[in-house]
């Protein structure tokens, strides 16, 4: 479960188009705090994770309403340690599980960065609400950067393989995940990925996660950064609404620009919002249909990249140095 949202993922599956997979069993004890991990390894399918969720509530615990609060016109959740609220759990309950869960997936995250670091792979989590513009923006800026150098692709949905399908037309590898009830992608399922790509050293790994923006902000992947993509079709306040994910992100896209004479958006606000939330943020206004702002989009990916690729370089050559001196 995810103590978000209360969402439970079911059954996943990771396909690439090809007889290669692995089927997971991941029962989690949730009542007890405890995870067991059965990995059996099959190599002649897709891959399915069996997601079982036991929760065992106490009745004492099915009327708190610790987290909850009212002003008489507004009910506000959440307002506990937890900042959630799951019926039948209290806060403190919520908080241990939560923990347990983001403590796991933090492990694989860290095992994901180590092998991004040791391919100077540079890796981005794309997050959004459905309909943002996202799979079209990621067709667009693979078409523009795929010569240059190796890009691959995970396609996070609760189902089908369209988007899958779409970024493979452009010539490059595309694994889809398909999370079932859950709303997010995690680091788990995204190193399981991982074992399907080929020749994405020094490359870039863009992870289209689910559309959402609550659960994806609380769930490190291994990437180098969050990239939140809003659509002006949107509300401007969306900053305010998912503050979480947006102080989460290192980037935010505002997309579909070329709308704007159509549409009653109010760019200035919507920026301020975000840097109110997240006074860090970089923002970048474009169009994947026009190209309006692309370019901007394109040098900011270089310049990342460069620098994770002069990163490693120097770290070798450090290591080098260390070599030598002890022989």
């Amino acid at each position: 479960m995810c103590t978000v949202c209360g969402c439970s993922e079911g059954e996943v599956s990771i396909e690439n188009g090809h007889s290669h997979g692995h089927s997971h069993d991941h029962s989690h004890d949730h009542a007890h705090g405890h995870h067991h991990h059965d990995h059996g390894h099959h190599h002649h399918g897709d891959h399915s994770h069996a997601h079982s969720h036991a929760h065992a509530h106490s009745h004492d615990d099915q009327h708190d309403h610790s987290g909850i609060e009212s002003d008489g016109d507004n009910i506000h959740f959440g307002k506990g340690p937890a900042h959630a609220h799951v019926a039948g759990l209290s806060q403190s309950r919520m908080v241990q599980i939560e923990q347990d869960i983001l403590g796991k997936n933090n492990q694989y995250a860290a095992q994901n960065r180590v092998r991004f670091e040791q391919q100077s792979m540079f890796v981005l989590n794309l997050v959004s609400s459905p309909g943002s513009g996202k799979t079209t923006l990621l067709t667009e800026t693979i078409n523009q950067i795929k010569d240059q150098y190796t890009v691959g692709v995970i396609e996070g949905d609760q189902q089908t393989a369209n988007d899958a399908d779409r970024i493979r037309e452009t010539g490059v590898q595309a694994i889809q995940i398909n999370t079932g009830k859950g709303c997010h992608l995690d680091a788990h399922m995204v190193g399981h990925a991982l074992e399907n790509f080929s020749g994405l050293t020094g490359g870039v790994l863009f992870i289209e996660n689910v559309g959402n923006l609550v659960c994806p902000a609380s769930f490190d992947l291994g990437e180098a950064a969050k990239v939140s993509i809003l659509s002006v079709t949107e509300g401007e306040d969306k900053p305010l609404k998912y503050p979480d994910m947006f102080h989460a992100s290192e980037l935010m896209i505002l997309n579909k620009t070329d709308l704007l004479p159509y549409l009653d958006f109010d760019v200035e606000r919507c920026i301020e919002y975000a840097k109110r939330v997240n006074p860090d943020i970089q923002i970048i206004q474009l169009s994947a249909k026009s190209g309006e702002g692309m370019q901007q989009w394109i040098d900011w990916i270089n310049t990342k990249r460069a620098a994770i690729i002069e990163s490693r370089i120097n770290m070798l050559q450090q290591q080098i140095e260390q070599f030598k001196a002890i022989l």
